[in-house]
């Protein structure tokens, strides 16, 4: 049986919730019908617009941090070293914004790589000096296949310093009620 992937899964999503708004519009189109008797043309489209450009932003950003929650909830992330999956959400949320292509450069010459922001000092290596703690080439961190990255994620919290290791989680999400970042999400 093939697994499905991480886009496949956001893919599903997206077309259950347009299904599911398509489904809301049929059933109210009279009382819609009824309100644009009242407005020109030009509104008429001008509304239309506002409220579909609504529906998607907001509706991207929900499917997005919920379907990455649900990543992490199935490999095995949640209650992973006592680390809730509401935090691994917050950490990534403020690490790379659920990016996984985010590349960011530090003072001291080292990178982060990817969704979690995995250090090329430390945990893999760019070509750079690097312990390469994780065994990993740093561009295997930058694909939508985030099996590699999660690993890794599981392989640094291992060390004394754990979730502490990254400093967007103890600037943003450490001894706070992080629970709506996986609000929402039906997990």
């Amino acid at each position: 049986m093939r697994s499905i992937t991480h886009s496949e899964s956001k893919l599903s999503n997206k077309f259950r919730h347009l299904s599911l708004n398509w489904t809301m519009f049929k059933e109210n189109k009279q009382e819609i019908k009824a309100d644009a008797e009242t407005f020109s043309p030009a509104e008429i489209i001008m509304r239309t617009l506002v409220v579909l450009f609504l529906v998607a932003v907001t509706s991207a950003e929900a499917l997005e941090r919920c379907a990455w929650a649900r990543t992490l909830r199935d490999a095995g992330m949640d209650g992973y070293r006592g680390i809730s999956l509401a935090n691994w959400v917050c950490l990534t949320q403020w690490e790379s914004h659920f990016n996984t292509g985010a590349i960011n450069h530090n003072r001291d010459g080292s990178t982060d790589y990817g969704i979690f922001q995995i250090n090329s000092r430390w945990w893999c290596t760019d070509g750079s000096r690097s312990a390469n703690g994780c065994n990993i080439r740093c561009s295997e961190l930058l694909t939508d296949n985030v099996g590699l990255a999660i690993n890794c994620a599981k392989r640094i919290v291992r060390d004394p310093q754990g979730i502490k290791a990254w400093v967007a989680w103890k600037d943003h999400c450490q001894n706070r009620d992080v629970s709506s970042y996986i609000a929402g999400c039906g997990l």
